[in-house]
Formats: C-alpha cells, structure tokens, sequence
C-alpha cells in the first residue's frame, strides 16, 4: 500500500482559504457554543424547572467533558491522524446538536451537552495543530492562527447578543441546533482543503489508556466536588470522598506518566519555560472569562430584569472590541514581542474581572468597563499563547500541545462556572430562575458575585504572576519579535 505524501506548505492564507474556513468553522463552534447559551439559561431554567446546580451543569458538562477528554483524544490525534479524528468528532457534533430538539428535561439537555464536549475534544485540539502543518514559515503561522482565531472571538462576542435576539422570537433549542450547519462547514472544509494526514507526521507509541482514565477522572472528579459540597454541605460524607478520589487520581496520573515508557504526557514538556508560561496564561485568561460572563449574564437579567434583546445589547462593547481587536493584533505583537504581549493581555483579562467584582454592582459603566478589559486581553492572548506553546513542542507532539492548550482554558474555565456557581448556589436562597428577586436575594447576588470575582481575580493573578517569572528564560527570534524558548 502507497503511503501517502506530505503535502507542499502553503505559501499564502489564500491558497489555503478552504482549509482556514473549515478550520475557522471548528473554533467558532468552541468559542460560540458557551457563549451563545450564557443568555438563555434563565430562559431554560423557567422552562425546564432546573435547580442552581442543574443550571450550573448545562455549561458546566460541556466543559468538564471537554477538559477531561482533551488530552486522551489529543494522543490518540498523534497516532491515528488528526484529520480523521476532527472529521469524526465533526459528525458527533453534528447529531449530538440536532439531538437539541427533542430535550424536554434538564437532565437530557445535560446529556447532549456531555456529548458535545466529546466532539468538542475531538476536533479542537486539531484545529491549532492543522493550522500550524499548512505553512511552512512562522510569520504565516502567525497570521493563520489570527485569522482562525479572529473568527472564534468574533463568535465569543456576538453569541450573547445573537442570542439575546434569537430567544425574541425563536425558543432556545434554535441556540444550540445552529451548530449544526457549522459542523456541515467544517466538515466540508477540512475534508476538502486539507491533506489526508502523512503517518510521517504521526507517531506509533502505544496509548496509555491507564494514563488517559486517570486524568479524565481527575478532572472530572475536581470539578464534581464543589458541586457537591453546595448542594450537600460539608456535613455530608459524598462531597469529601470526592475530594480525596480526585487526589488520589491525581497522585496516580502523575505516578503513571512518570513510570510509563509510554506516557500519555511527558511531564518533562510542563518544564519547558514556553509550554508552562502558555498554560498559565491560558488558564488565568479562561478563569476570569467565564466567571466574568457567568455573573454578568445574571446581573443583566435577573438582577436588572433586562428582557433578552436588551441584555444582548450590553453585551455589545465586548462585541466591538473583539471585532475590531484583530486588525491590532500583529502590530501590538511586534512592538512589545510576543512574551509580554502575553502577560500583559493576561492581566487585562484579569483587571476586568476585578473591576467587575468590586464594581459592578454599582451600574453598567462598570460592567462595560471590565467587559471591554477582558475582551481587549482575549483578543490577543489567545494567539500568542498557544502559539509558544505549539512552537516548544516537537513537531509529532503538536496535538497533544494544543490539547494541553485548551486542556488549560477548558478546566479553567469549568472551574470558574463550578466556583462561581458553587458561591452562589451556597449564599442566594430561592429559586435564581425566579422574575422577581426580593431585596434580600438581590443582596445576596451582589455578596455572591463579589466574593466569587474577588476569588478567582486572586487565583488569575497568581497564575499571571508565576507564567511572567516563567518567560524570563531564554529567546529565540521570529521575524522581528522576539520569543522565550527552552
């Protein structure tokens, strides 16, 4: 049997225009999917009855799935071809989307969102590293991964308030069933525009299926406690067993992967100064964005009693900014080169949620305030980080690498909605859902979006502060920017 071979390097962003939509098309679906739901959940909680933490799990399953599977489908991409898995992972969505229609329980749309965060593990961790094979030169690399990004952030921004006016006229399921036609585009796309992959670019290691049940389970298990410990209290015996199951499985994945010939992830990669420092930055980034869209989506609806469409329009200086970010985007990188570009966007991410926490209550100013923060650090950290982390890899480990990337944003970003709705689940009495709050609820909120803010605004920072000491290393040049190197 012929071996197929590897194909040329494009040599401009046009010649690869239908690899870049399908592409485009697979991150838009990440970046989207949250963020076009965040504005209907107290719509779906009034419709399907759902308590605080069934609310909490309709975003949160998503996530946790997401980040558990991440890094066993990113392996598995390494071996098996990153092309198949993503195309597979693309009709998994698909089905998994259309599947919207018939939910009539919040159990059952917690379901589907479970199996669009199998698809979602499936195809993500590719769409970086297939982006990075298609050129051959890092400042197209560079370009590339703007462009799919732009298009992701671009989603990210206008979900909320594409949402906010959909829910006017159409019922929710309309919010999640559109992933169906992006899945057709990115299918198409990558099918397409993109090379069958070269087993040279692969690598046949065995797969460390021990090493992948442990660190899904550890994640899985992290996540799961805080619920727990809301919903039960800290009297109850199931909370705490969690806790120390999730250590355990922690302390076991790392065993594994260090007495494994074949580990699932080489440790040693977490040293290098680029993939520890990207991780970092990514993690504080989706920290404080999901706290921050959590909390204000709320804010907008139920604290304010702003209808939908209205609540979408606030949402539009986060929506600007992200648009008009790109254009700022490779200029701003070559001016302060790509590691302090990376740490400063980082803390404007993180600056936003502080400003959100200790003034928002105080009226929308500030809550436009600290969303154009956090947009504006978006726009750029979600290129530059996960671009070092790529480049420190070596070339058979790239989906893995950008697994680990999203690993990062994705755990971060499940821990900020359990944190956040863990804080509110314990402080708010009644039903979140509800009209009407009474000043007592309303008060509540407002402790609960404080303490929850100011809690991971400190965790954010502390990550900014140890992946800024960790750039400190050493530098290699790309084009005219300078990069920190192992």
């Amino acid at each position: 049997m012929n071996r197929p071979a590897a194909a040329p390097a494009s040599r401009s962003l046009r010649e690869a225009w239908v690899a870049l939509a399908g592409l485009s098309a697979v991150f838009l679906f990440e970046m989207l999917d949250n963020s076009i739901l965040n504005v209907a959940l107290p719509v779906i909680g009034r419709e399907l009855h759902a308590s605080t933490t069934a609310l909490q799990w309709v975003t949160g399953a998503y996530a946790v799935v997401f980040g558990g599977l991440m890094l066993a489908f990113g392996a598995i991409a390494d071996r098996f071809g990153r092309r198949r898995i993503m195309l597979i992972g693309l009709v998994l969505l698909g089905v998994a989307s259309l599947a919207t229609a018939v939910v009539t329980t919040a159990g059952q749309l917690i379901a589907v969102r479970a199996a669009m965060g199998v698809a979602a593990a499936m195809t993500t961790p590719g769409s970086m590293a297939l982006t990075f094979r298609l050129f051959g030169e890092d400042g197209l690399r560079m370009r590339a991964l703007t462009l799919v990004s732009t298009v992701g952030l671009v989603g990210l921004a206008i979900g909320p308030t594409v949402g906010g006016l959909v829910l006017a006229i159409a019922p929710w399921q309309v919010l999640l069933l559109v992933n169906v036609p992006i899945a057709v585009l990115a299918f198409l796309g990558v099918r397409s525009g993109i090379a069958a992959d070269d087993p040279a670019g692969l690598h046949r290691d065995p797969l460390d299926v021990p090493g992948m049940l442990l660190g899904t389970a550890t994640i899985v298990l992290a996540l799961l406690a805080p619920t727990l410990f809301a919903d039960q209290g800290a009297g109850s015996w199931a909370p705490w067993s969690v806790s120390a199951a999730a250590v355990v499985t922690a302390i076991g994945f790392v065993l594994r992967e260090r007495l494994a010939r074949y580990p699932l992830l080489d440790l040693k990669l977490l040293a290098l100064p680029l993939v520890s420092s990207g991780l970092a930055y990514k993690a504080a980034a989706g920290l404080a964005t999901a706290g921050l869209g959590y909390l204000v989506t709320l804010q907008l609806q139920l604290d304010w009693g702003w209808p939908p469409a209205l609540a979408a329009v606030g949402l539009l200086p986060q929506v600007v900014v992200l648009i008009a970010g790109s254009a700022f985007v490779n200029p701003f990188v070559q001016r302060v080169g790509l590691d302090r570009a990376a740490w400063i966007s980082t803390a404007a991410v993180v600056s936003g949620l502080a400003v959100y926490a200790l003034l928002g209550r105080f009226g929308y100013l500030w809550v436009a305030i600290a969303l154009v923060l956090v947009a504006a650090g978006m726009r750029v950290v979600g290129v530059v980080a996960g671009l070092n982390v790529v480049r420190g890899l070596p070339a058979n480990r790239t989906t893995i690498g950008t697994a680990l990337v999203d690993t990062a944003t994705e755990v971060a970003s499940g821990t900020g909605f359990a944190v956040t709705g863990t804080i509110l689940a314990v402080l708010f009495t009644g039903d979140i859902a509800t009209s009407h709050w009474s000043p007592r609820q309303t008060g509540e909120f407002h402790q609960a979006a404080t303490i929850a803010g100011l809690t991971l605004t400190v965790v954010a920072a502390a990550l900014v502060g140890w992946g800024f000491a960790r750039t400190r290393r050493a530098a290699a040049p790309i084009g005219g920017t300078v990069l920190q190197d192992a």
